[in-house]
């Protein structure tokens, strides 16, 4: 399991976005600091020299990190019948020998030798990632695949870099991973009693939704 690239956006002008956009991300040459970067609204992205645009959406402690595994990238190759370099998906790391999607809640890495992570979520696409694409349908699409890749806390800050092996240090017990709570939280909404088992690891606001759920439907 290891890091192929660390991806790193810029902001920048786009028609399919609300003023100005990070998502179109390309590997960098070097080493990238990774710290936890505040609450959201206030913290963008935990990367150093990576740009959150939308505060309002993205970024903040519980989702600092976006990883998506190459083997899924691969997969959307085929079936859109283009390349997709890493970062394509706008995500920050790109992965190799690591099921991103299928991590669980709670699931810990760490990446070379002092960064740890923590996977909070799956990716909820929007907009703006489908102009970015420029597929028709594309939100629809991405979400029938489930493949979400994952958001992910910084436990530990560090130093990363294309190359750096990636380690599985803690794996929870329960079976919520990051494609089950995306299920739950946009077309399954009967899973969302399942969330509750990852406890404050998950995403507060699928915790929340979860909560909300099961105390209007009394399960």
């Amino acid at each position: 399991m290891k890091l192929l690239t660390v991806n790193l956006g810029r902001p920048e002008a786009a028609a399919y976005a609300d003023g100005l956009t990070g998502i179109d991300k390309r590997p960098a040459d070097g080493p990238v600091r990774v710290t936890d970067p505040g609450p959201k609204g206030i913290g963008g992205s935990g990367l150093a020299g990576d740009s959150v645009c939308d505060l309002r959406h993205h970024g903040g402690s519980d989702q600092a990190v976006y990883a998506f595994a190459r083997e899924e990238l691969d997969s959307w190759e085929k079936e859109l019948g283009r390349p997709l370099p890493n970062g394509s998906f706008g995500e920050n790391l790109t992965t190799s020998g690591i099921s991103v999607s299928h991590a669980r809640i709670g699931e810990r890495w760490r990446v070379g030798d002092e960064l740890v992570l923590e996977v909070t979520a799956g990716r909820i696409p929007c907009r703006t990632f489908a102009g970015h694409l420029d597929e028709r349908g594309w939100v629809k699409r991405f979400t029938r695949e489930a493949a979400t890749g994952a958001y992910l806390r910084v436990i530990e800050p560090g130093t990363i870099r294309a190359g750096d092996p990636v380690e599985i240090v803690h794996r929870p017990d329960h079976e919520v991973t990051a494609a089950l709570q995306f299920r739950a939280v946009t077309t399954e909404r009967d899973l969302l009693p399942r969330l509750l088992a990852a406890g404050p690891a998950l995403h507060p606001e699928a915790l929340r939704k979860a909560r909300e759920y099961v105390a209007a439907q009394g399960v």
